[in-house]
């Protein structure tokens, strides 16, 4: 266990460097290009089927005990250790990263994106792998904080490089935001860890708070909390998400998504929860309050790009429905209850099987169509998905029904349990104040609907394609291999939510009472 956990994390890292050397001729294939874009299936694969063995390995009895652990010096006079581990909370994210990774390395090597050499893009999409895995599965602040940077730079270019038209700006700007937010955090990391004696977030949680000082803890809390809100993003430090999907090549657009937002929700409940509860508690109200803020404002925004003449992008937004999807998760994680937690990391899960498949499909329309304007793509009589690509139509609609949260499908039961951890908070805070914020996420739930439901009408209903225009293509072979894993997981996490629930519960428990074992 310990190795394949190792294995998880450095293995990325070895295809990564392994990508950017010349391919023996034997497996060059057709072409030094398609043989290095075999080898990002091959690696991501290998780390996906590492993942799933570490999930069969994992003790689901205790899911609350950290398993798989290594915890070696690293520098000494720090007291900074390589400490691994992995328990119910970060097991499905692990899961969730080398899935993703593994299906957009598969999309790619059918569709490439449009930029410079594959090698580069099969090394950045490695090295962004390996830095997210290292994010859920490290037990050191110092650590977790090296993690967080790493992606920074192979997102930076992905975007950047391969991206559409305003690429660079937005590639800048999502660096800018993330690195501004990164220095407070590292702040409120080294002051957490000077006045603890100690990095090590397993040692800092079951000591829940009791060797630090109110006024350290609220320190610490606001500074981490803004660095892990821009990862997330929360409301209003959220304006550099929209130009970095509508920028970003398809796959990005699904990391981006579906993997590198969680790193900011995961901080919240590893660090600041159960190392921080009392300044956690001060900040709780604010925390509720920003979220349901970013719930109206992401629908009420999808509202205005959906509505006619208004030119919107259909990326843009889905990209602003991420943030009031996120909003969701980050008032789960205010509640500070067992229920709002393990509906949040529900919820992170749920968005990142429901948002990746939606960029996925997003992107297909806009390769069929050169555009992806939701006025172009409405036109006349509209795109008519239903009749001109029935299966791509119906996908689209299953992803709009699923990201809406319909019950049976996995985007149902975060919000719920987010909506019911509001109504009963945690004790010393405010249940009239989170009885109004889940009023008011409540009527978030309403306006996503809304919206969703005005871009299926727009995007997949129509009259018959005129005479003379050109048939597009509907679902092809590679994209049914792409989506289908995302497709059976929504609808498994729907229908059964104790699969992820029994892993997620006993380790939040734990947590909030003290740290883990």
């Amino acid at each position: 266990m310990q190795f394949l956990l190792a294995l998880i994390i450095g293995g990325p890292l070895v295809g990564a460097a392994a990508a950017l050397l010349p391919a023996p001729p034997g497996l060059k294939g057709k072409s030094p290009e398609q043989a290095v874009l075999r080898h990002g299936v091959l690696v991501t694969g290998v780390i996906l089927l590492a993942t799933i063995v570490l999930a069969l390995g994992f003790d689901h009895d205790h899911p609350s005990t950290m398993q798989a652990t290594t915890d070696i010096s690293w520098i000494k006079a720090l007291d900074v250790r390589i400490h691994l581990g992995v328990d119910g909370i970060s097991l499905p994210l692990l899961l969730l990263t080398a899935l993703l990774t593994f299906l957009c390395a598969l999309y790619s090597y059918f569709k490439m994106p449009v930029g410079p050499s594959p090698k580069a893009f099969v090394a950045l999409l490695l090295v962004l792998e390996a830095g997210t895995l290292a994010s859920f599965a490290v037990l050191d602040l110092v650590l977790f904080f090296l993690a967080f940077e790493t992606v920074l730079i192979p997102m930076y270019f992905l975007i950047a490089r391969w991206g559409g038209e305003g690429r660079r700006a937005a590639a800048w700007k999502f660096v800018l935001y993330t690195l501004l937010g990164s220095v407070v955090m590292l702040l409120g990391l080294l002051l957490i860890g000077l006045k603890a004696g100690t990095f090590d977030m397993v040692a800092l949680a079951s000591d829940n708070g009791r060797g630090l000082t109110t006024s350290v803890q609220v320190i610490a809390v606001l500074a981490i909390g803004l660095g892990l809100a821009v990862k997330t993003p929360m409301w209003p430090l959220h304006s550099w998400l929209p130009d970095a999907h509508t920028a970003a090549p398809t796959v990005g657009s699904v990391l981006l998504a579906g993997v590198l937002l969680k790193m900011g929700t995961y901080g919240f409940v590893r660090i600041l929860l159960p190392i921080a509860p009392d300044g956690m508690r001060t900040f709780a109200p604010y925390l509720a309050a920003f979220a349901v803020a970013g719930i109206i404002y992401g629908s009420l925004a999808c509202l205005a790009l959906a509505r006619p003449g208004s030119k919107g992008d259909l990326k843009r937004l889905i990209a602003y429905s991420s943030v009031g999807h996120m909003g969701f998760v980050l008032l789960g994680i205010a509640t500070m209850t067992p229920t709002g937690v393990n509906g949040a990391l529900f919820a992170n899960i749920a968005h990142g099987l429901i948002t990746g498949l939606l960029f996925f499909l997003v992107g297909a329309v806009k390769d069929r169509y050169g555009t992806a304007d939701l006025d172009t793509l409405a036109g006349a009589t509209g795109a008519a998905l239903y009749g001109r690509a029935p299966r791509l139509g119906a996908l689209l609609a299953f992803a709009a029904v699923a990201s809406l949260g319909l019950p049976g499908l996995a985007g149902f039961w975060g919000e719920m349990l987010a909506l019911f951890g509001a109504f009963d908070p945690a004790a010393g805070l405010s249940r009239p104040a989170f009885l109004t914020y889940m009023a008011i996420g409540g009527l978030g739930t309403l306006l996503t609907a809304a919206y969703l439901l005005v871009v299926v009408r727009r995007v997949c209903m129509g009259g018959p394609r005129p005479a003379g225009e050109a048939a597009i293509a509907d679902v092809q072979g590679y994209e049914i291999a792409a989506w289908t894993p995302l497709v059976a997981l929504t609808v498994l996490a729907g229908l059964w939510p104790a699969v992820l629930l029994g892993l997620t519960d006993p380790a939040v428990q734990q947590l909030i009472a003290g740290g883990a074992k």
